[in-house]
């Protein structure tokens, strides 16, 4: 009923204060019985703002974090590498060294205890190209045989070499075996091709 006897002009007053004065506006809206809802909204921005800065913080020392470990994984990697040149430059991991001193990398891996070796004289030369003794680790456990080549350096022409003498083997032995070599410094060249051959690799340092 007020409200209708207010002049086109203060109703406009009124509007413009609502909509341009904020005190003027939660005090109205407190008068309508929304000052308490107002009061609570605003409390959970607040709330929420700072939950923002928080997570906003754990996100950095997330990040900290992440570059911490990339960095230490580079410096193993490093440290592999290095080792690995060292051993290989002084002779350490020969492979008469490897061959002496691996043989709990068989035990462990394999789950045998003794390593035989498979000697066959290829006549055709279907290894090298030439007539010649093929000589090779290998082990037959539950009928699965395994040859292992164990080398201070792998290459491709490793690769390649005990994939043709596993083709030999299994031409022989009716037996198709399972390709593995044990390798101290390893060529980083030859992972596709061993993977095409279906050689599997296993460094014989680990840091």
């Amino acid at each position: 009923m007020y409200i209708n006897t207010l002049s086109k002009e203060d109703r406009e007053r009124i509007l413009k204060a609502i909509e341009e004065n904020k005190e003027f506006r939660y005090a109205l809206m407190g008068l309508l019985g929304y000052r308490e809802v107002l009061d609570r909204i605003t409390s959970l921005e607040e709330r929420f703002a700072k939950l923002e800065e928080r997570f906003a913080k754990l996100e950095e020392r997330v990040a900290k974090l992440e570059e911490r470990v990339v960095r230490v994984e580079e410096e193993m990697r490093e440290n592999r590498r290095l080792l690995t040149v060292i051993a290989h430059r002084f002779g350490i991991l020969s492979e008469e060294g490897l061959r002496s001193s691996l043989k709990y990398v068989v035990e462990e891996v394999f789950g045998v205890a003794k390593v035989g070796k498979w000697i066959y004289r290829d006549d055709e030369g279907f290894v090298y190209g030439y007539p010649t003794t093929v000589e090779i680790d290998v082990v037959i456990r539950d009928k699965e045989h395994i040859l292992i080549e164990i080398k201070s350096r792998v290459s491709k022409g490793d690769i390649a070499e005990i994939s043709k003498i596993g083709k030999l083997y299994e031409k022989v032995e009716r037996v198709k075996p399972k390709l593995v070599i044990i390798g101290g410094f390893i060529d980083e060249d030859v992972y596709d091709l061993a993977k095409n051959l279906d050689v599997e690799i296993r460094p014989a340092v680990r840091i």
